[in-house]
């Protein structure tokens, strides 16, 4: 499975973690978040490449800020 990894601004704690893997993980497609918090990364796994636009909404929604993929 294809992974992407974002760069990620505003996260800092456990919550921050659990809401990112909730909102990412919702979306079509997705099958896997990881999230480092010490990196500012949140990696996306799914059968296709992820779409940047949908992720980058749901990130901006939760009150992060999606700076590129990493």
């Amino acid at each position: 499975m294809p992974a992407t990894t974002y760069a990620v601004a505003g996260m800092s704690c456990g919550h921050c973690k659990a809401t990112l893997t909730k909102v990412i993980g919702e979306l079509p497609g997705v099958s896997g978040v990881e999230v480092d918090l010490d990196r500012g990364h949140v990696t996306v796994t799914g059968a296709a490449e992820p779409d940047d636009a949908a992720i980058a909404e749901v990130v901006d929604e939760a009150g992060y800020e999606l700076t590129g993929r990493a």
